[in-house]
């Protein structure tokens, strides 16, 4: 008998060396059926011990309720959480995924280093660890586009121009092979590679009053110049998103409203169609899936930044996330799970978590990151992580850890 006793809980898998147990009393204490007392309930329906009824007291859903009655289901006590894995001592300001020759890498734009670093994955030390550097003085983006089983790495720079690289399997180095014209890309802060018909394709956005946004195709000798998409109007960011099948960009400006492009089939190129709400100073531009329904996060340093969701033709806005000092708002999924990291300049990181039911991001966790400029989930064999750059301090990298509250 434990009867009587004020018991709240119980330590797990109390009774399951007692084999012979025959009769169990806990009537008259105030047990809480949350995620500490799952394992009651399983013991409970498979044991053959007399066990008369007992009550939850708390939470109050629960409250009343015989123990017994509940359902496994009803117990929510798998959550997540993101843990510092590595410190990556350096500042960086984008980070870029790959696979190549079936190893995982990582490029960093690290404009105080001068160099764009490529970093490999370690699957014995489940770390990244340093592997070559580009030099690049200025760097703001370092892009890695494997396509036709090369790997090319276009540098954005500040200044001194802008530079496709190719690694060269003969000498295993990065051998620079052509320069982007400086006419057009004088102050690049972004790019965007993807495929469109089996073509290669990579696009800038140049925030300089006198550049101009611009579309570069691969053919057998290099990237050259397909189309000039946005001139004079100090992009910021460029998203590649498909939606109903039809490629599609998003052009975020500092000066006017993201521009949506769609591609042609008949003229080979993007045209104009219209404009993403009445929202200026959009920092960043990203896309998200959620079952059959497009969203877009815009990020916003002086305003709140939006969630806006595809309806046919337009965009409808459904949340609004207060923003101030943001330079990147992106969403990310793990396994089933939708999050949505907003950084800021001012204070810290917030992770947000997507309910499916609201449509909705739910806050969900804070990490301490100085001034982020990307975040970046990286699927790394059995670990998942997510890489954060930082302009004015170490660069982090997090993993992601499912906890079952009932163990």
């Amino acid at each position: 008998s434990l009867a009587n006793n004020n018991l709240q809980t119980l330590p797990r898998d109390l009774f399951k060396p007692l084999d012979i147990l025959s009769d169990l009393d806990l009537r008259g204490n105030t047990l809480a059926c949350d995620c500490k007392i799952k394992w009651l309930v399983e013991w409970l329906e498979s044991t053959n011990t007399t066990v008369p009824a007992v009550f939850c007291s708390s939470p109050g859903q629960f409250e009343g309720q015989r123990i017994r009655d509940l359902a496994l289901s009803d117990f929510q006590c798998i959550t997540t959480d993101f843990v510092m894995h590595q410190v990556l001592p350096f500042q960086a300001v984008s980070a870029e995924p790959f696979t190549y020759a079936s190893d995982l890498y990582v490029a960093l734009a690290q404009p105080s280093a001068s160099s764009c670093s490529i970093l490999k994955w370690d699957y014995v030390e489940r770390k990244l660890r340093d592997f070559d550097r580009i030099p690049a003085h200025s760097a703001v983006h370092c892009k890695p586009i494997v396509a036709q089983d090369q790997l090319y790495v276009v540098v954005a720079q500040l200044f001194g121009g802008s530079y496709i690289y190719r690694w060269d399997t003969a000498v295993d180095k990065f051998i620079k092979i052509q320069d982007i014209d400086s006419q057009k890309i004088r102050k690049p802060n972004d790019i965007e590679a993807f495929q469109i018909e089996g073509d290669w394709y990579f696009v800038i956005a140049d925030s300089s009053k006198a550049g101009s946004t611009s579309l570069y195709r691969l053919n057998q000798n290099g990237f050259y110049s397909h189309q000039a998409l946005h001139a004079w109007h100090r992009d910021t960011d460029v998203e590649y998103v498909e939606n109903d099948g039809k490629p599609r960009l998003i052009i975020s400006s500092s000066s006017q409203a993201p521009v949506i492009y769609q591609w042609s089939r008949a003229q080979k190129q993007f045209v104009p169609q219209g404009e993403v709400g009445e929202m200026l100073d959009v920092q960043m531009v990203k896309h998200f899936r959620a079952k059959r329904e497009q969203f877009l996060c815009l990020s916003r340093y002086i305003g709140d930044s939006k969630v806006v969701r595809w309806e046919g033709q337009r965009f409808v806005e459904v949340q609004t996330l207060p923003s101030r000092g943001s330079m990147v708002m992106q969403p990310f999924a793990v396994g089933q799970r939708q999050y949505l990291a907003l950084g800021s300049d001012f204070s810290f990181t917030h992770v947000y978590l997507w309910e499916e039911e609201k449509q909705k991001f739910a806050k969900f966790q804070e990490l301490s990151v100085q001034a982020p400029r990307a975040f970046r989930a990286v699927p790394a064999a059995d670990v998942q992580l997510l890489l954060a750059p930082s302009f004015k301090a170490n660069t982090l990298v997090y993993r992601h850890v499912v906890v079952d509250l009932s163990l």
